[in-house]
């Protein structure tokens, strides 16, 4: 068998990530654009939803950020009495997007989400 392709290694690492924490129960990288370059989401998510979604937010996170003084967007997130929808940058061209659980550890989820990225990056 041939070497991974970089979607396949993209998805391992995202799977990585769901293992590292129970708290995680869905995760994404999608170009700046809107298109899911490689997902690890449950069935009944809809991935043209997540990606256009995490685009649109992350894109507003920067503007925000960046109009108000704020220097650059390090990380956006949202939280509904069902739980958390997380995002971080993966280098210029991606962002990682992460659906946590209610009551979550967030620090350990961002730190996790932040060493993915980095993995991520790499890939990309």
């Amino acid at each position: 068998m041939g070497a991974k392709s970089r979607t396949e290694r993209m998805v391992d690492r995202l799977r990585e990530l769901q293992m590292s924490t129970v708290d995680i129960e869905a995760s994404a990288v999608v170009s700046v654009d809107g298109l899911t370059i490689a997902s690890a989401l449950p069935a009944g998510v809809e991935e043209d939803r997540v990606s256009a979604m995490s685009a649109a937010m992350l894109s507003l996170g920067e503007r925000i950020a960046s109009e108000l003084g704020r220097g650059t967007l390090e990380e956006v997130y949202v939280k509904g009495e069902g739980g958390y929808v997380l995002l971080t940058a993966v280098g210029e061209e991606a962002v990682l997007t992460v659906l946590a659980r209610a009551g979550a550890k967030l620090g350990l989820v961002f730190l996790e989400m932040r060493r993915a990225a980095e993995d991520l990056a790499d890939i990309l």
